[in-house]
């Protein structure tokens, strides 16, 4: 008898799913899942021998009252010698078609068939083992017209080596669960128990596996046909609940694959609200899978992200009755076109070669990453004879893949480990090595996850519906766990948005961007922001490179040099990127970077860094409550922003003006034009400023924006400091102050530009504006000189 699978999860401690058929019969595709019956298959009844039949062997003229008892005997008799039977031929009566003769055959009579017609085109995921080695033992009966069965044949050698008796229990025709060994089996099933932990309570309870009668996939298999006849009954609750959704509220989207006619049982929804979620947090998604583990005895596979909060949210949920790449790409196309086509940008699923292949052909620009949690959780147990011997190989493990802090690093450190533990040909470990790209997080930085730190545990994958969804929950109470877990998670949120925004955090620091984070950020975001700019206390940048447009600082945690991090910061683009990559992994940026912009007297958050999702008006039209004048103002408020701003334009200027003689001489005549008006700004500081800010409040009247005036000066401190950092770069230029040659006066102009001109916003206005008069005279000398 041909037990078929159709893949609804099994219990809670077992993950794979061995199907025992017959290795001559070809596997056949996912049958369409019918609608539910009220019909049911009759128990199948097994025939037992009696009395003295059981120490006999089989001889010609042997009667059996029916064909039943003779295949019956005809077991019992293979089970003593050693050997599992199956029935081979028969025939019918040309009169009515009634079977009238019956060959039953030791299991390995035969041979495998290799007829081409059984394969082509059709790939074959699991080869099996070849069991059939042309064995001519058998057993013939046929009718009489007494209506009793006569054996008319037997042969009784065997071309192979028998079974023990203590290893007979594994035979096929040998296995079968008897009425009691099922009663126990449905009430630990219940109970929410695996099929591996009912296997150990019946081996205690009969006294040894050979006295149970079947094995541990005999068991698997009784229990997922359990569930499918339980699952075919509250299919039909499904279908309702979610027809009644969408009638309520036409935004409500569900989907069967297959339709009506051809239902697999595949079954997605998504409704209003976590469509909308996902137009606000649906950066990165991630796929849960967690039932495939089987610690939930439902085939649930819910979407998930996060919100503003860190909380997980909601995109979509589906029923998954079988497995088959077919059934997640229609998973996760459906999914888009509720979604209004919109990819993300990143997704987290289990490590699985099914669902990867069906990502990479539906979202194929998203960066898919396998969950480092379950990547550590299957460690455990495929590693558990290591973890015996080695108590320390974990958190080694542990270190490799979370601590390391570049490719380089964690190649040469897992190369480390496995030779340290003589693990190089570890199949698994090799296995997950193969897929380092898509779950080690070296490999991960570059792409945006979500997540707070590179380094934490990826959450547990079923998240979302913890403490609702349990193993012995079923389809017809899943519903109401269901919307009591969307309740629960909606309440949280709006607990959460409530005391954003009617609670002030405690700050830490008299910085203006903690002020500023605090208003942009909600509540646990700012905390973990906080978090890192407390965190730059103890860490010092000073220059590494600096190629005149992006300056490199290696910043390092004081006393620890040697574990640096390298920051490269565009002034000029306000544009900062470190090593460790953490802004682009979490969207929050780190202590390294905002080290550097201590030291560079940064001290407000350019927007850009300020990313929407994980603000308070994440889920509104809202923009950053911020002016475009005071975000540019607070910009050229640094003194070192100036400095380099102007400094970078001194380039241009001295590259230009050092090119020829005629360019020179255009250049010193702007330069002492600009030196003379740097003046006359200095002596008459405090009324221009008066005369500016009058300005300023005349153009704002008449709409108009000046990059070049409404400047606040900086104080006392700031200039004593502006005057050290320029005192810094003399020495370049002491070096040679007389030399008459190309740097001597790239040098002489660029540090006179420097001394002059940076000092002041009222200098640097100026300059700034001179540099347009040094433009016009340079053209106008390079035009006469080509009249000339």
């Amino acid at each position: 008898m041909l037990e078929f699978d159709i893949g609804l999860g099994s219990g809670a401690d077992d993950d794979a799913v061995d199907i025992d058929i017959d290795d001559d019969l070809p596997s056949t595709p996912p049958l369409p899942l019918p609608l539910p019956s009220s019909t049911s298959t009759p128990p199948t009844q097994i025939y037992l021998p009696e009395g003295n039949l059981l120490d006999l062997e089989p001889y010609e003229s042997m009667e059996f009252e029916s064909e039943e008892a003779a295949k019956a005997f005809y077991n019992s008799y293979a089970r003593r010698v050693g050997f599992s039977t199956r029935v081979s031929s028969s025939r019918r009566s040309r009169r009515d078609g009634a079977i009238i003769q019956r060959q039953f055959v030791c299991a390995k009579e035969g041979f495998r068939n290799l007829n081409e017609k059984r394969t082509k085109d059709r790939e074959i995921k699991r080869p099996r083992v070849i069991t059939r080695v042309g064995c001519k033992a058998s057993l013939s009966v046929k009718m009489q017209d007494s209506g009793k069965w006569v054996v008319s044949g037997f042969v009784r050698g065997h071309n192979h080596e028998l079974v023990p008796l203590d290893q007979v229990h594994c035979l096929r025709s040998h296995r079968q669960i008897s009425g009691p060994a099922k009663t126990l089996i449905d009430t630990l099933q219940a109970a929410g128990m695996g099929p591996r932990r009912i296997m150990s309570a019946l081996i205690k309870e009969c006294g040894g596996i050979s006295k149970v009668g079947f094995t541990e996939v005999d068991c698997r298999n009784y229990m997922r046909n359990n569930r499918q006849k339980s699952m075919e009954g509250d299919i039909q609750l499904l279908l309702d609940y979610l027809r009644q959704m969408h009638n309520e509220n036409p935004n409500f989207f569900y989907a069967l694959q297959g339709g009506d006619d051809q239902f697999t049982g595949n079954v997605f929804w998504s409704d209003p609200r976590a469509r909308a979620n996902y137009s606000y947090f649906g950066d990165t998604v991630t796929f849960d899978t967690t039932y495939r583990s089987n610690r939930y005895r439902l085939p649930f596979a819910p979407l998930t992200g996060v919100n503003h909060h860190g909380q997980p949210v909601l995109f979509g949920c589906a029923f998954l009755l079988n497995e088959t790449e077919a059934s997640f790409i229609w998973l996760f196309q459906t999914w888009l076109t509720a979604m209004s086509g919109h990819h993300p940008v990143s997704i987290t699923t289990d490590h699985d070669a099914v669902i990867s292949s069906a990502i990479m052909q539906v979202f194929p620009e998203t960066r898919h990453r396998f969950c480092k949690w379950h990547i550590f959780k299957k460690c455990q147990e495929k590693l558990s004879h290591v973890l015996l011997k080695h108590p320390s190989f974990e958190a080694d493990f542990h270190k490799c893949v979370n601590l390391t802090e570049s490719i380089e690093e964690f190649e040469s450190c897992w190369l480390s480990l496995v030779d340290r533990y003589e693990l190089r040909h570890h199949e698994w470990l090799q296995t997950i090595y193969s897929d380092r790209r898509q779950w080690v997080p070296v490999y991960l930085r570059d792409a945006f996850f979500a997540e707070m730190s590179i380094t934490q545990r990826s959450d547990s994958m079923n998240s979302y519906f913890d403490g609702y969804v349990n193993a012995s929950t079923n389809l017809s109470h899943f519903f109401k766990l269901y919307e009591k877990a969307i309740e629960s998670r909606n309440e949280k949120e709006v607990k959460a948005d409530y005391n954003t925004m009617n609670t002030n955090p405690v700050l830490k620091t008299p910085s203006p961007m903690e002020k500023q984070a605090s208003g942009h950020y909600t509540r646990k975001l700012f905390a973990r922001f906080q978090e890192e700019l407390v965190g730059t206390l103890t860490f010092t940048a000073s220059k590494a490179e600096d190629d005149g447009e992006s300056i490199m600082y290696q910043v390092a945690k004081f006393g620890e040099d040697h574990k640096a991090y390298y920051v490269k910061f565009n002034v000029l683009e306000m544009k900062a990127r470190c090593s460790c990559q953490m802004f682009e992994f979490s969207g929050l940026l780190c202590r390294h970077v905002l080290a550097v912009f201590r030291v560079t007297n940064v001290l407000t958050l350019p927007s850009h860094y300020i990313l929407k999702r994980w603000t308070r008006n994440a889920k509104s039209n809202v923009i950053l409550e911020e002016h475009p004048s005071d975000v540019y103002n607070g910009y050229l408020e640094s003194h070192t922003v100036r400095y380099n701003t102007l400094r970078h334009e001194a380039f241009k200027f001295v590259d230009e003006g050092s090119k020829s003689l005629d360019t020179y001489n255009v250049a010193m005549v702007a330069l002492q034009e600009a030196t003379t008006r740097v003046a006359l700004a200095t002596k008459n500081e405090g009324r221009t400023s008066v005369v500016n800010s009058r300005n300023r409040g005349d153009m704002a009247s008449n709409g108009i924006r000046s990059n070049y005036t409404s400047w606040n000066h900086l104080g006392s401190s700031g200039q004593i400091l502006s005057e050290v950092r320029i005192i810094f770069h003399l020495p370049r230029f002491m070096f040679h102050p007389f030399s008459c040659n190309h740097m001597m006066s790239i040098d002489f102009i660029y540090y006179c530009l420097l001394l002059y001109f940076s000092t002041d916003l009222h200098v640097y206005t100026i300059f700034l504006q001179s540099t347009f008069i040094f433009c016009f005279f340079s053209s106008l000398s390079n035009w006469f000189s080509a009249k000339c």
